[in-house]
C-alpha cells in the first residue's frame, strides 16, 4: 500500500510562467462551465469549507484575465463577485457559534458550513479565507470591477476584519496558519484603505502577529515555532505557516516575518528527509499539504539557501484544491494567486551547514527530536522511525525492557566533516529503573550512502539489545510505499526484526494501516480533531529492529552497531577499544576516536577515512 498524501517533492513541478498560465487556463474554462445564472463557482461535490469558495475562483480568474485579457473573464468575474456579496455574506450570529465576543454587531463573516449553526466551530477560519480571497479581487480590480462592485467588497472585507479581530476570539483554534492568515488580510487590507483608516489597521495587524502569534511560540527542537492546534509544529500546517509569513513578508517588507520565517524554514530543512518524507504533528501526523507550502518553501528556500522544495506535498492538490469529485475548488485560492505572483526560483541545493538535530549527506538523513533521539532515519531509499517497547518510543540501548534514551542531564552534540564523511556525535547521560546515571554515546556517521550507528553505555545487565528502528515507508517513484522489512541493515552483534502480537496498541509494521490511523484509533478526541501524536504515545510495542551487543567490546562498555543501507557483505566488521586519546570506533570505512570532554564539558570527536 501507499501513503495517501506524501508523494512529489514540490520543487518537481514547473513553475515558469507558461505553466501557471496552463493552470489558470484550465480553471477558467472549469469555472466558465460551472458557473450557474446566480453567479456561483462553486464545487458542487462541496458541503464545508464553502463559504469563500466561489469568491476564491474569482479570484483566479480576475488574475487570469490581467494575464490573458480573455474577453469572458470581465462578465463572469461581476457576475460572481455579485453571488458571493447577495448570498455568502453572513450577518447574523450563526447559532452555536461558541467564540463571540460580541453578540448582534451585524458584522460580516463567511461560514464553514452554509447551513445555520450546522458546524459554526470553523467560521472563524473560513472568515480568514473569505477576507484573503476578498483583496485579491480588490487587488485585481482595476479595470475589470466596476467602482459600485469595488466599494461594497471593500466594505465587506473590512468588516471581516472587524469581526475577526473584534467579535470574536482571535483565533480560537489555537492554529497560527490561520491567525498569521489573518494578520496578512490586515495587511494587504490596508493597501486599500485612506491612509488615515489603513495605517491603523496595518498597525493593529503587527501588533496582533507580535502579541498573540509570536509571543506565544513554542520551542521544538531547539525552534520558536508558531503553533499549529496545540503543538509546535504540523507536517500539513507546518509549511502553510510558512508560506504566510512569506506573503506577510511580501506585503508589508517588515523584517520580524523574515526573521521568523527564516526560523521556521530552517527547522523544515533540519526535520524533513532527503527524499521529501516526514511525519509527526498534532493535527495530522503524515498529511501534507501541497500548493498551500509552495510559496513559503521557495520563497524562504532560496533565503536560507536549503532544499525545502523536497518536501513531499500531496500531488492530488499540486495546483489548487480539488472537491470531492476531483474538480476544481476555491479553497485557499489565494495561495496560488500568491505563488504566481511571486517570481522567486526553487532553491534546489541541499544545505551543507551543520545542523543540531539533522544529519544528512546524499541519500542518507537522520533527524533527531528534541532529546536528540532518532526520529527518523533514512538510507538505502527505506525510512525507519521510532519503534516502541514497554510503551517507551525512541531509538537507543535496551536493558531488562527499559529504554535509555531521555537524558537526565545537557545532551551534548559534535560535528564533523571528513573527505566524504559527515559524522555527529550525541552525548547524554540517562537514568535508568536502578536509579544509576550512565553515559549513552551515539555515534553516527555517513558516506552518502550508508549510515553506521555506535552507541556506547557502560555494561548493561541482563537481557539488553539496540532498539534500531521500525522500518516504514520506501521510495517508490513519486510515492512512499509501506513496508515491513529492512533487508539493507547488519549488525555487530545478533540482528533481529521482530514484530508485536495483535493488539490495539501495538502496531505490526506488516499490516496495512498507516501510523496516523493507528494513532487516531488510540487519541482521545475523533479523527481530524484530536491528536495523533498523543495517540502513538499509547502505542504498547512495534515492530522492531533489535541489534544485540557487539562481541569483544571493551571491559566495562556494551557497544551496539548497526549499519543501514546498502554494502558489499551482509557483516559489519567494527572494532571498539580503548587508546591513549579515547575510545576508538574502526570499520573498513572510517576510524572515528571519542575523546574526552574538553574543558567546557563538550565532547571531542576525530574522524578520518579509511584512505587517510
Amino acid at each position: 500500500m501507499h501513503l495517501l498524501h506524501q508523494r512529489g517533492p514540490l520543487h518537481d513541478l514547473p513553475d515558469d510562467p507558461a505553466a501557471y498560465d496552463a493552470v489558470l487556463a484550465g480553471v477558467t474554462e472549469t469555472a466558465l462551465a460551472r458557473i450557474t445564472s446566480e453567479g456561483s463557482l462553486e464545487n458542487p461535490a462541496a458541503c464545508d469549507d464553502v463559504g469563500d469558495t466561489s469568491l476564491g475562483i474569482t479570484s483566479l480568474l480576475a488574475l487570469a484575465w490581467h494575464r490573458t485579457k480573455d474577453p469572458r473573464l470581465p462578465e463572469a468575474v461581476r457576475l460572481s463577485l455579485a453571488f458571493h456579496l447577495r448570498s455568502r455574506v453572513f450577518t447574523e450570529d450563526n447559532p452555536g457559534y461558541p467564540n463571540l465576543t460580541a453578540r448582534d454587531t451585524g458584522l460580516p463573516y463567511a461560514r464553514y458550513v452554509l447551513e445555520a449553526g450546522a458546524h459554526p466551530i470553523g467560521d472563524w477560519p473560513s472568515t480568514v479565507w473569505a477576507l484573503l480571497q476578498a483583496v485579491n479581487v480588490l487587488d485585481a480590480a482595476d479595470g475589470l470591477v466596476e467602482e459600485e462592485q469595488y466599494r461594497e467588497l471593500l466594505g465587506v472585507a473590512g468588516g471581516y476584519w472587524r469581526w475577526l479581530t473584534e467579535a470574536t476570539v482571535f483565533n480560537p483554534q489555537d492554529a497560527a496558519n490561520q491567525a498569521i492568515g489573518c494578520v496578512v488580510g490586515g495587511l494587504m487590507l490596508a493597501r486599500h484603505l485612506p491612509a488615515e483608516e489603513g495605517e491603523p489597521v496595518r498597525q493593529r495587524a503587527l501588533r496582533l502577529y507580535a502579541d498573540e502569534i509570536r509571543a506565544r511560540r513554542v520551542r521544538d527542537r531547539g525552534a520558536p515555532l508558531p503553533p499549529e492546534h496545540g503543538g509546535a509544529y504540523d507536517n500539513n500546517y507546518g509549511p502553510i505557516s510558512l508560506s504566510f509569513l512569506a506573503q506577510a513578508h511580501r506585503v508589508s517588507g517588515e523584517e520580524v516575518f523574515a526573521q521568523d520565517g527564516e526560523t521556521l524554514a530552517r527547522y523544515i530543512d533540519a526535520r524533513v528527509c532527503g527524499s521529501g518524507f516526514d511525519i509527526g504533528g498534532p493535527r495530522y501526523s503524515e498529511q501534507h499539504s501541497a500548493f498551500e507550502s509552495v510559496l513559503g518553501l521557495r520563497y524562504f528556500g532560496r533565503r536560507i539557501k536549503a532544499d525545502i522544495g523536497r518536501y513531499a506535498g500531496d500531488a492530488r492538490w499540486a495546483r489548487h484544491a480539488v472537491g470531492a469529485d476531483g474538480g476544481v475548488d476555491g479553497h485557499f485560492a489565494f495561495m496560488l494567486v500568491w505563488q504566481i505572483q511571486d517570481t522567486t526560483g526553487w532553491h534546489r541545493a541541499p544545505s551543507t551547514a551543520p545542523a543540531r538535530h539533522q544529519l544528512r549527506s546524499g541519500t542518507v538523513t537522520v533527524s533527531f527530536d528534541d532529546r536528540m533521539t532518532p526520529s527518523v532515519i533514512e538510507a538505502g531509499g527505506t525510512v525507519l522511525i521510532a519503534a516502541a517497547v514497554n510503551r517507551q518510543h525512541g531509538f537507543g540501548p535496551v536493558t531488562d525492557g527499559f529504554l535509555l534514551c531521555r537524558p537526565m542531564g545537557a545532551v551534548r552534540v559534535a560535528d564533523r566533516r571528513v573527505g566524504g564523511l559527515a559524522a555527529k556525535l550525541v552525548t547524554k547521560p540517562v537514568v535508568g529503573r536502578d536509579h544509576v546515571l550512565r553515559r549513552v554515546r551515539s555515534l553516527y556517521v555517513t558516506d552518502g550512502t550508508r549510515l553506521w550507528t555506535t552507541v556506547v553505555v557502560e555494561r548493561l545487565d541482563g537481557e539488553r539489545y539496540l532498539l534500531a528502528g521500525m522500518p516504514y515507508v520506501t521510495a517508490d517513484g513519486d510515492r512512499f510505499r509501506r513496508v515491513g522489512d529492512f533487508p539493507l541493515v547488519a549488525a555487530a552483534g545478533e540482528l533481529r526484526l521482530t514484530h508485536p502480537l495483535d493488539g490495539p496498541d501495538s502496531f505490526d509494521a506488516r499490516s496495512e494501516l498507516t501510523q496516523q490511523q493507528a494513532a487516531f484509533a488510540l487519541a482521545a478526541d475523533p479523527r481530524g480533531y484530536g491528536d495523533p501524536d498523543a495517540g502513538w504515545r499509547h502505542v504498547r510495542t512495534t515492530s522492531a529492529l533489535e541489534a544485540g551487543p557487539a562481541p569483544d567490546a571493551p571491559e566495562g562498555l556494551d557497544v551496539f552497531a548497526v549499519r543501514y543501507g546498502p554494502a558489499d557483505s551482509g557483516r559489519l566488521d567494527l572494532v571498539c577499544e580503548r587508546a591513549e586519546d579515547g575510545l576508538v570506533v574502526r570499520t573498513g570505512s572510517f576510524t572515528a576516536v571519542l575523546g574526552e570532554a574538553d574543558e567546557h564539558g563538550e565532547p571531542r570527536l576525530t574522524l578520518t577515512t579509511a584512505r587517510t
